[in-house]
């Protein structure tokens, strides 16, 4: 196992603090950071209103960036992944980019209370236009009730971050 490449991805409610977090990591450590959202924004600015739409986008998105990140890997180049680990089946497409390419990877699980990322939901959203995806307190938690907190028989290296 190449253990001077990592690839750092991210568990956590919405709004918990993982981009922020993933941001810091990568600034630091001087990592490739890919980010989600980004990536759907542009691709996909009118397509996505519902989770339904997310998965859908999401999961292309995936398919699409899969063979670019084994790639820097594979170059020797740690990514740093900001794209929800937040259900079994997210994380298992992650360990299949780690597995394949024999690189370490660490789990960093941002654990925050509900109230607290609705606090940071609200405040996050006050520059955001009305109707914007994902902002909303229902939304929240819509979203939640699909989250699956990672345990460790799923075999990665948690980092556990409790707020």
């Amino acid at each position: 196992m190449n253990t001077k490449v990592t690839l750092h991805s991210f568990c956590g409610k919405m709004a918990a603090g993982k981009s922020t977090l993933a941001k810091k990591l990568a600034k630091e450590s001087n990592h490739i950071l890919l980010i989600e959202d980004d990536w759907l924004s542009e691709l996909y600015p009118e397509e996505i209103s519902c989770i339904a739409d997310y998965i859908k986008y999401s999961s292309r998105l995936k398919k699409i960036l899969s063979n670019h990140i084994k790639s820097l890997l594979l170059q020797g180049i740690s990514v740093v992944l900001d794209f929800p680990a937040n259900t079994k089946e997210q994380r298992n497409w992650l360990r299949t980019l780690y597995d394949e390419e024999k690189v370490s990877h660490t789990l960093h699980y941002v654990d925050v209370d509900n109230d607290i990322c609705k606090k940071q939901l609200k405040e996050r959203s006050k520059n955001k236009p009305e109707g914007m995806a994902f902002t909303s307190e229902a939304e929240f938690d819509a979203i939640t009730k699909y989250f699956q907190a990672p345990l460790e028989d799923e075999g990665f290296n948690i980092i556990h971050y409790q707020h």
